[in-house]
């Protein structure tokens, strides 16, 4: 309440000095004015009126120094709410309370953030040092052996020279992928928009995975009609070839991939969709973060670099949208994102 404080104390001082001063009064009838009686309650209400002024004046500083501290906590910054307090026309204490509190929560909330943080980059470091370090140690084994007289065996030598192209060609990919996720979260990668169809991108991304799709038994089929979208083409070509391709390892023999389109006021909605096994509920928040993998041996038999799902998010949050999953373990997963309309 505006100016409570101030009220609060007149009115205390106002009630006290009246109570003395009626006794006084009542007292000067019977005694003389020169009295001691007399000049003990004199004395009495000259004290009770200076410790009330005393408070006064010394919460007010006190006012003012929380306030300044409100300062220091908000970085220099004092709101609107911290104004009015320091003019007197909140509540000050009852305000102090509140920030406090406020200011605590916010700060364990903050505490919380960075040690999920911590986790998250210790769990990272040992992903990237896990992935990195299955090729290297190949490419040793491998350059040992024909240094051993592997060289010299014909039957060896051009098979572990493969083998070693092989391991460095999966470096090659895992430190291009986190080359693309950086520049990504940098803003270096900047997004070349044009308008285009979806069903041909699709249909391009079918024939790059052809051959993998048929070894596997892998029906691919994608709804025709007319989709047009405004985005960057490359880029989402990427996205699309890294759903496909997931749909087709994580499948299941004789299966199907299904790609089909949904419109919606200004945006189409692109949907990847599968019979195969499936997402645990409890794997899904995690599904697009850099390294994680489901199901971590079937993964490591199937190659990948464990980073295709990150990308696909980086894209597809790059060009302003959000991507998401719906899956059930044994009953297929489908992957959404939606663009906006080109023309």
């Amino acid at each position: 309440m505006r100016f409570s404080f101030v009220i609060r104390t007149a009115a205390y001082i106002a009630l006290s000095g009246g109570i003395i001063l009626v006794g006084l009064l009542y007292l000067l009838q019977y005694l003389d004015p020169h009295s001691l009686w007399v000049e003990i309650l004199v004395i009495f209400l000259f004290v009770v009126a200076a410790f009330a002024l005393v408070v006064f004046f010394l919460r007010r500083f006190l006012v003012q120094q929380f306030n300044f501290l409100f300062h220091l906590i908000d970085g220099g910054k004092l709101t609107e709410k911290e104004l009015e307090v320091l003019s007197g026309k909140e509540d000050a204490l009852s305000d102090i309370r509140k920030k406090m509190l406020q200011w605590s929560s916010e700060k364990a909330t903050e505490i919380d953030q960075l040690k999920q943080m911590e986790k998250y980059r210790k769990e990272y470091l040992g992903n990237v040092s896990h992935e990195l370090k299955t090729p290297i140690f190949n490419i040793q084994g491998y350059i040992l052996t024909l240094l051993d007289g592997g060289l010299e065996d014909k039957t060896v030598n051009r098979l572990y020279l493969e083998r070693t192209e092989k391991s460095i060609n999966r470096m090659i990919h895992i430190v291009e992928d986190l080359e693309s996720i950086s520049r990504l979260e940098s803003g270096g990668y900047p997004m070349e928009y044009t308008s285009f169809d979806m069903v041909p991108l699709v249909e391009e991304v079918f024939e790059m995975d052809e051959m993998t799709a048929r070894t596997a038994k892998i029906k691919l089929e994608v709804e025709k009609k007319q989709v047009r979208v405004y985005a960057d083409r490359k880029r989402i070509l990427e996205v699309m070839n890294n759903l496909v391709a997931n749909s087709i390892k994580y499948g299941k023999k004789n299966g199907m991939t299904r790609v089909f389109f949904t419109e919606k006021d200004q945006s189409w909605r692109i949907s990847v969709a599968d019979n195969g096994i499936g997402i645990a509920e409890s794997d899904q928040k995690r599904i697009f973060e850099r390294f994680y993998r489901c199901d971590k041996a079937r993964s490591s038999e199937q190659g990948g670099t464990g980073l295709g799902l990150a990308i696909a998010k980086h894209i597809v949050e790059a060009h302003g949208q959000a991507i998401q999953v719906e899956s059930a373990s044994n009953k297929g997963s489908v992957f959404s994102f939606s663009l906006e309309k080109g023309k």
